[in-house]
Parts: structure tokens; C-alpha cells; sequence
């Protein structure tokens, strides 16, 4: 029982956490990646935002209310906090941009 108790505190608390843990390595220009660590993004400004909503408006997309949701927009973000190309963050596989979504959007809502 008590170590069920730990289990579940180890995933919450890797939850919570701005390191995304990619399922399986990722290699990129020739680096391989396990992580990536996210903990910049609370570190960025208004000025960073209005950069990245800038980046965003380049494409050819619908307008969104909500961008701060948005897989591209927050793609964006989490490459102004890591310093990584954008490339890095398109090549990612879809589950590990979706992990990287959910942190930009907690540390915007203050969740974490």
C-alpha cells in the first residue's frame, strides 16, 4: 500500500515537472535527446510573447482567441525558453510536442 502512495507521488511530481521526458531518445542534427527542460518559460517576458505572437502570425493559419493553446504557438515558446531551433520542436513526434504543450499551457495558467 505505502508503496503505491510513492508511485503515484513520483508521477504527480513528473507531472508537474518543466523537464519533458521523451518516451524514447530523439536524435537532432546529430545529438541525441532523452529530455528537454522547459523551466525557461518562466523566466520569459511579455515582450517574448509578443515576439513569438508575431512568429505565429507569419503562417497561414485561422486566427486564434487562444493561441497560448495552440501545438505552433506554444512550439514557439518552448523554443524561446530552451534556445533549440524551431526545427528541433517540428521534428519532435507527436506525443512528446503534445507533453511539451501541456507545460507551456500549465506555466501560462500558472500551474504549476
Amino acid at each position: 500500500m505505502q508503496k503505491d502512495t510513492i508511485t503515484e507521488t513520483t508521477e504527480e511530481t513528473e507531472e508537474l515537472s518543466n523537464i519533458v521526458k521523451f518516451s524514447k531518445p530523439f536524435n537532432f542534427e546529430g545529438t541525441e535527446y532523452k529530455e528537454v527542460d522547459l523551466s525557461g518559460v518562466e523566466n520569459l517576458t511579455g515582450k517574448d510573447m509578443i515576439e513569438a505572437q508575431k512568429e505565429y502570425g507569419k503562417g497561414n493559419f485561422a486566427p486564434n482567441a487562444m493561441p497560448e493553446v495552440d501545438i505552433r504557438y506554444t512550439l514557439i515558446i518552448a523554443q524561446k525558453a530552451t534556445k533549440l531551433p524551431y526545427e528541433f520542436f517540428e521534428q519532435l513526434p507527436a506525443r512528446e510536442c503534445v507533453k511539451i504543450r501541456t507545460v507551456v499551457t500549465r506555466a501560462f495558467f500558472g500551474e504549476g
